[in-house]
């Protein structure tokens, strides 16, 4: 387990975080720019010190005010991977992977980080000859060789274009799933906190809004403002029920009904997480026919937002009396009178097909316990 209780004053801003973290998996940090993601990840870091509080991790206090441990950061056995690589220009890309080599045993060595980053044709080369993707791909592995028991990640993509992002996410995933070391991810985009995390801590003016599963606090009305009423969304768990060949297209089922999705590689049977957003949901009071769109399931109105301005957000249960499945449709307010919704009345949710991307699927790994997406898909 990994605890984080702290409080810091910086300047008029007041910080005061206190959350729990399994010694597994991705714990994202998310909230606004001006949040306090970054100083609370270079708390434990031991580039801030807190004014008060206490961190530990794995049980070995590494703050504590009230018992006067401080320990040193290079004591810490903490990785830390900074938005730009930080690397040092003078030296190869070997270079740079030994000289974060630590005093422990390694938990992978030096041939086994280069084989899972993909970095054997690079370390001959200097960092000036590297692309951001790759340069970032270093730094993870740099880490890695200094044997840390948590990985601290400060919006490692966001110096990148979505191409880089796209090819640093999986081996982002490949560390989370076959390292098992615990990560503190620091993001403001939702959609890699869909893809990589396993639990959610949500920040806002310096305080915790709320800690929780990626499903459950995305699902919260209360905290849409924090989550991003645009991007705002469900997160269903599903499994691999089926794969249409003749036309590219993957079935999912979640307690409830199945879903159609693009065509993922994978076997039958394997769990999987889809984000499915407000945006993309269509709702009908009877089963509609002779319509293109493809997943067409069964809801009850569970919530309906109070929110000002033309459209409204509408909570719907899809699962089953003892499984319920949360989901969200945004929809104009005049459209929700007209159709004469209520609290606890039955309708039909639409889900076009296209909106269900790749970009919005988790894999989930039962052996790490963890999620991610299919690179193969």
């Amino acid at each position: 387990m990994i605890e984080v209780e702290v409080e810091k004053r910086l300047g008029s801003f007041e910080l005061a975080a206190r959350f729990a973290a399994p010694d597994a998996g991705v714990t994202a940090l998310f909230g606004r720019s001006g949040a306090g993601k970054t100083s609370i990840v270079n708390m434990p870091a031991g580039l801030l010190r807190p004014d008060r509080g206490r961190i530990s991790v794995g049980g070995e206090t590494l703050f504590s005010s009230a018992d006067g441990v401080d320990l040193p950061p290079e004591r810490r056995r903490l990785g830390y991977i900074f938005q730009e690589g930080r690397l040092f220009p003078h030296y190869s890309v070997r270079g740079n992977l030994t000289y974060g080599a630590g005093r422990h045993d390694p938990a992978i060595g030096f041939d086994a980080v280069v084989a899972l980053l993909g970095l054997g044709a690079l370390l001959e080369r200097r960092p000036g000859d590297l692309s951001g993707g790759e340069k970032q791909r270093v730094a993870i592995g740099r880490a890695l060789l200094a044997s840390p028991r948590l990985l601290l990640m400060d919006e490692p993509l966001a110096s990148l274009d979505a191409p880089r992002k796209g090819e640093i996410l999986p081996f982002i995933e490949r560390l989370r799933d076959e390292l098992r070391i615990p990560i503190f991810y620091v993001s403001h985009a939702m959609e890699e906190i869909v893809r990589l995390a396993d639990t959610l801590v949500l920040l806002s003016d310096g305080k915790v809004a709320a800690v929780g599963t990626v499903e459950e606090l995305t699902s919260r009305l209360d905290l849409r403002p924090l989550t991003g009423r645009y991007e705002a969304g469900a997160v269903i768990r599903a499994t691999v029920a089926g794969h249409d060949v003749t036309y590219g297209l993957t079935e999912l089922s979640f307690p409830g009904g199945r879903l159609r999705v693009s065509h993922l590689a994978l076997p039958l049977g394997t769990p999987v997480r889809v984000r499915i957003r407000a945006r993309d949901v269509a709702l009908a009071t009877t089963r509609p026919t002779g319509i293109s769109i493809r997943n067409v399931v069964a809801a009850r109105v569970v919530e309906i937002a109070p929110d000002q301005g033309p459209l409204v957000d509408i909570r719907l249960d899809i699962g089953r009396p003892e499984q319920p499945v949360a989901l969200w449709a945004r929809i104009t307010k005049r459209a929700a009178r007209e159709l004469n919704l209520a609290v606890g009345g039955e309708v039909f949710a639409l889900l076009k097909t296209v909106a269900l991307d790749r970009s919005s699927l988790g894999r989930y790994d039962p052996a790490a316990g963890a999620f991610g997406d299919d690179e193969a898909g």
